[in-house]
């Protein structure tokens, strides 16, 4: 049964993959200007999941100025302009999807600053990963959204070093981001982020220190991939039941 899912899985991005290309780049201009919109928004509700993500956006915010969401749709977007917002971090980095492609085009016409961040859900991160996500919250705009594709695993990282790093907030508490109440379920493989932090709090309360101290010192990414260690049935539950990227 797994196996038949895992096929399955690849056929439809297989398929997903060769409408896009064709769509880009054999179908004439004036094909993809009278069906590309609709195509577009196609492969987002459908191919992307947005249909479950029009019913419940998982949007949390974070500060007054900041917020953690699933993908959002175009009129997420208009909504989040009217209430404010000047930033727009997409997790997912740029791809080849309907998803994107609406975000890119809608941020650009609401004057929405779109940032392109990407980061995994299914691995530790790198010390330069983490500078970089420091910086990040250095620089950016606000009031600001950060989201991924479901909101709970990507997002939930993110969303601990913002309480960390611009709020000061230990990583004791800030790791709550990672939690079920956001989808985020630490027994799957999306379940190493949650162990990059325990191992933080387990180390600092040893021998005191900074986190990114820490990062730079003792932090070793391969020794944390290699200890991990999660469980098949919630592997099966996020990638097949949830397709969580």
């Amino acid at each position: 049964m797994a196996g038949l899912a895992k096929r399955y899985k690849r056929a439809v991005k297989r398929f997903s993959m060769a409408w896009r290309t064709g769509l880009i780049e054999h179908s004439p201009q004036w094909m993809r200007r009278i069906f590309g919109p609709a195509a577009t928004y196609l492969d987002m509700t459908l191919i992307d999941h947005g249909i479950f993500r029009f019913l419940y956006l998982n949007k949390h915010a974070l500060a007054d100025d900041a917020w953690r969401s699933a993908q959002p749709a175009p009129h997420h977007l208009r909504q989040f302009k009217r209430d404010g917002l000047k930033t727009i971090v997409n997790l997912r980095g740029e791809r080849m999807c309907g998803s994107y492609w609406l975000e890119e085009q809608w941020c650009r016409d609401l004057g929405l600053k779109l940032v392109n961040f990407q980061v995994r859900s299914r691995a530790a991160p790198s010390p330069e990963e983490f500078r970089r996500a420091k910086a990040l919250f250095e620089r950016i705009e606000y009031p600001m959204l950060m989201h991924c594709k479901s909101g709970a695993d990507r997002a939930g990282l993110m969303s601990v070093l913002y309480r960390h790093f611009r709020e000061g907030m230990p990583i004791e508490m800030a790791r709550e981001e990672l939690s079920l109440r956001y989808g985020h379920i630490r027994q799957a493989d999306t379940g190493i982020l949650d162990f990059v932090f325990d191992r933080y709090v387990a180390d600092n309360a040893e021998q005191p220190i900074s986190f990114m101290d820490w990062v730079e010192t003792r932090y070793d990414p391969e020794e944390i991939a290699d200890t991990f260690k999660s469980n098949g049935w919630a592997n099966r539950f996020v990638g097949t039941v949830l397709q969580r990227e």
